[in-house]
């Protein structure tokens, strides 16, 4: 199991990514949690095993269709042994 804090740029907000990336999180079994940041990124919590993560990772770079992503930020970080995919409200 691989923890990744993963932050994505550009039109993302507003354009259903959280959903659809819960649906997509939901299919591959990683689980975490999604949030909207002040400053228009996302900021995704994600855990699983690699296979996983990479095809998490891919769907991340492409978003949901009226997404326009224009960077993708990652970092492995602890594990925090998240029991589902989680979408975060401010």
């Amino acid at each position: 199991m691989t923890h990744l804090n993963i932050t994505i740029k550009g039109k993302v907000q507003g354009v259903s990514f959280r959903a659809s990336t819960k649906a997509v999180a939901d299919q591959l079994g990683v689980k975490g949690s999604i949030k909207n940041e002040a400053d228009g990124s996302v900021f995704i919590e994600a855990e699983g095993d690699k296979f996983a993560l990479e095809l998490f990772l891919d769907w991340c770079n492409e978003g949901p269709e009226h997404a326009e992503v224009t960077s993708v930020e990652t970092n492995e970080g602890e594990l925090k042994n998240y029991r589902n995919f989680e979408l975060v409200k401010k």
